[in-house]
């Protein structure tokens, strides 16, 4: 008999790892397909937050970001685009630092947790220009929010 696995001591980056090992046996149109579903379960991020302020520069399609503060310090972003896949790689990046201190997204190098991912050569290149400012945006918002 198997027992359920114990997530309660996973480290953080373990949904992030079983995204890899997902994307590694994928072919590219199922890697599209896992991107547009990572999208979809954003949580909903409300009209009135997607303002000039928390648009992601440098991005093909509109990016919006907006942190908000746990009460227990941890950030949580919300996040949407009015293009599927794009949402979806802002997904992927919020995935390697949700729900993190700040000081840990501020130190955490995502660009190589999404390596693995290859976004490079897997999307467009017009997909992945903004991908740099939307982590930049992310980091830049959790050393600010940690000096606070």
């Amino acid at each position: 008999m198997t027992s359920a696995p114990d997530t309660a001591n996973r480290h953080p980056m373990s949904k992030i790892d079983d995204l890899i090992e997902e994307y590694e046996f994928l072919e590219p149109d199922d890697r599209y397909r896992l991107l547009i579903d990572l999208g979809k379960q954003l949580d909903p991020m409300p009209d009135a937050l997607k303002t000039d302020a928390t648009l992601v520069r440098g991005c093909s399609a509109s990016v919006w970001v907006y942190p908000t503060q746990l009460d227990d310090g941890r950030l949580h972003f919300l996040a949407d685009s009015n293009a599927a896949i794009t949402k979806g790689i802002i997904a992927l990046v919020l995935e390697t630092v949700q729900d993190q201190p700040a000081e840990t997204i501020k130190n955490t190098d995502i660009a190589a947790v999404l390596e693995p991912f290859d976004l490079k050569n897997q999307l467009s290149s017009n997909r992945t220009q903004g991908i740099p400012n939307m982590i930049a945006l992310i980091q830049q918002t959790a050393e600010r929010l940690e000096k606070a």
